[in-house]
């Protein structure tokens, strides 16, 4: 018994041995894989960072387009060498863009940590410029083309605790901006582009906030301060009622606004206030200066989601009045911010016909005080699903420009004077209405993937007397001569076809 007792104890000592040895020549156990989890909380597409409690949701597009009969993307040709309607005009123009968005958020004691950020790499055929000596020069490093090598930086914003910093949506901005049913840029509307700004918001609840913000114009909101008494016969004759007179920047554009976004549709109030500071009358400090001006904004809007003519379809209007701040109407591409548009003519003596038009936030005299332009809008549109695969839209827009009389008399002082306006002072009257209406049709066959159509038609309506001619000068920058022009209405017809991805 004892002997059988040794051999046991033994035995289990020399496999406690053995499975030691065994033990220390294993590898060391490897560090459990993390796998990446999906993030409920903030909808589809979000995912949690590896190692974090922050959530990441990747996405973008791609899309390839072409215009055809403008010499620019989602506008008419109302200025440059598209409206010069010659030899140095394009007949279409190609265009490619990659957009890409980053979007995380962290749920914190405070709310949610948001930052958020859009890119896109853009390259376009063209656009071409007049060389001056006849012909074109090709600008390939114009906008956000990669052959510029500075993509585009659309969004750049953190969010917390109800506070916004960096580049968003204007508080003073509907979602669908100038594109109520559309691509083509359109007035009467808010706008669209993102400003940079610090902005609260106070969330009541059950879809109702309100906004207030501090926007940096030079970025978004600055359209023109014309000092008449430096316009000359080359300005005038491309829209510019004088010279640009923009001080440095003194303050942020003050913004406040009222949403109620809800499942029945969307409806915003804004208000804005924008500051004018003009630099010199000359060259130099002596020579003075107007005194700063406030201009203001406001803007209705409102949009009826899954009315009854199918599921899906809404309408979208949006209405705007400016006192000193046109860019609010007048906004990004719509606003160049002047309008030059040539076509046939069959007044007598007249070698075409031209129509001028120039929108401003303030113009003045040396020696005066900025008087405010006014401006007003609305613009809206009509989205219809047909069935899953194919949407229609209409669309539409009206702005309106008018100068007090004052900045009437300053401007038609230059214009009489220097183009020799044939009606004289009494055929005189700078202000103009420019419209757009147009459709567009999306064919989506498979998720993610859309091929469009859209057609629009601007028409800019001028307001000199008619039968009114101007001696215009030399313009070789279109290729056009100095002789004697009809001034009269002009409208374009522009087409964008359009294939996009999103993902």
């Amino acid at each position: 018994m004892k002997m059988a007792k040794s051999l046991f104890l033994g035995s289990a000592a020399a496999l406690i041995a053995l499975g030691g040895a065994q033990a220390a020549d294993l590898p060391i156990k490897a560090k459990a894989i993390e796998y990446v989890k999906i993030c409920s909380p903030y909808g589809a597409g979000f995912y949690y960072i590896p190692g974090s409690d922050t959530c990441i949701r990747l996405g973008g597009y791609l899309r390839a387009e072409t215009t055809f009969n403008t010499s620019y993307h989602f506008i008419a040709p109302d200025s440059g060498v598209g409206g010069a309607r010659n030899r140095l005009s394009e007949f279409y123009s190609w265009r490619a863009r990659q957009g890409l968005v980053v979007d995380t958020r962290t749920a914190t004691e405070y709310g949610v940590l948001r930052t958020f950020a859009e890119l896109a790499f853009t390259y376009t055929g063209g656009p071409y410029s007049g060389a001056g000596t006849g012909g074109t020069t090709y600008a390939s490093g114009i906008g956000n083309q990669i052959a510029s090598g500075t993509p585009g930086l659309y969004y750049a914003f953190i969010q917390f605790a109800g506070f916004t910093f960096g580049k968003a949506s204007s508080q003073f901005s509907t979602p669908w901006g100038q594109y109520a049913a559309n691509s083509f840029e359109l007035p009467g509307a808010g706008g669209w582009d993102p400003a940079l700004q610090f902005a609260y918001t106070y969330d009541f609840g059950q879809g109702i906030s309100a906004s207030f913000s501090a926007e940096d114009p030079v970025s978004r909101s600055q359209l023109a301060l014309w000092n008449v008494s430096a316009a000359t016969a080359a300005g005038l004759a491309a829209g510019a009622y004088g010279a640009s007179d923009f001080g440095g920047s003194r303050a942020p554009d003050l913004i406040a606004s009222v949403t109620v976004d809800q499942i029945w549709g969307y409806f915003k109030a804004s208000a804005a206030a924008h500051n004018n500071h003009a630099a010199y009358y000359g060259a130099t400090e002596i020579t003075g200066h107007p005194d700063d001006k406030w201009g203001w904004a406001g803007q209705l809007a409102l949009s009826i989601k899954n009315i009854p003519t199918g599921a899906g379809d809404s309408i979208s209007i949006t209405g705007v009045y400016t006192n000193g701040a046109s860019r609010y109407n007048f906004h990004d591409y719509t606003a160049a911010p002047s309008f030059v548009m040539y076509g046939g003519t069959g007044l007598a003596g007249a070698y075409q016909s031209v129509g001028i038009a120039g929108v401003s936030d303030t113009v003045f005299v040396t020696g005066s005080g900025q008087q405010l332009t006014t401006t007003y809008g609305v613009s809206g549109g009509y989205n219809h699903n047909w069935d899953p695969q194919w949407t229609s839209s209409i669309f539409g827009a009206y702005a309106a420009v008018r100068y007090n009389t004052t900045a009437k008399g300053y401007i038609c002082g230059a214009f009489v004077a220097t183009l020799a306006l044939s009606t004289g002072p009494g055929g005189c009257n700078p202000d103009f209405n420019y419209a757009v209406i147009g459709t567009r049709t999306g064919w989506t066959p498979v998720k993610g993937l859309t091929f469009s159509a859209e057609l629009a038609y601007t028409m800019l309506d001028q307001k000199y007397a008619s039968g009114s001619t101007v001696t215009l000068p030399v313009q070789t920058s279109i290729a056009k001569p100095g002789t004697t022009y009809e001034l009269k209405d002009q409208n374009a017809l522009a087409l964008v076809v359009r294939a996009q991805r999103n993902f």
